[in-house]
């Protein structure tokens, strides 16, 4: 990717911010405006492509839940306040861990013997 191309990509994030923060929608005609504006020369081409792909994505939540983490599930789908919910899982996780040493003693091979 040519620094060409970065710096097209970047106008184009900056501005959908920038129309998002406005609560404007997000279009290739109001990116290449705001871009324009900014002194920007980038290849029209990039407005479309970020115009359709934000056109399918609310991108408010999508800026709150940038430090949610990936996909897994798990404790982060888990609410906040249910702290319930993670405790049975970790004291589960540490008998599967201890029932799996004890067998291994009981079978005669130890890691330190």
């Amino acid at each position: 990717m040519s620094s060409e191309d970065n710096t097209s990509e970047l106008a184009c994030v900056y501005s959908a911010l920038i129309l998002q923060d406005d609560e404007v929608p997000i279009t290739a005609d109001k990116l290449q405006t705001l871009i324009k504006a900014a002194g920007v020369n980038v290849e029209p081409y990039w407005c479309s492509l970020f115009a359709k792909a934000l056109s399918s994505v609310d991108l408010s939540t999508l800026i709150a839940n940038v430090g949610a983490g990936g996909g897994g599930g798990g404790a982060a789908a888990a609410p906040a306040g249910d702290a319930g919910g993670e405790a049975p899982a970790e004291e589960k996780k540490e008998e599967v861990k201890e029932e799996s040493e004890e067998s291994d003693d009981d079978m005669g091979f130890g890691l330190f013997d």
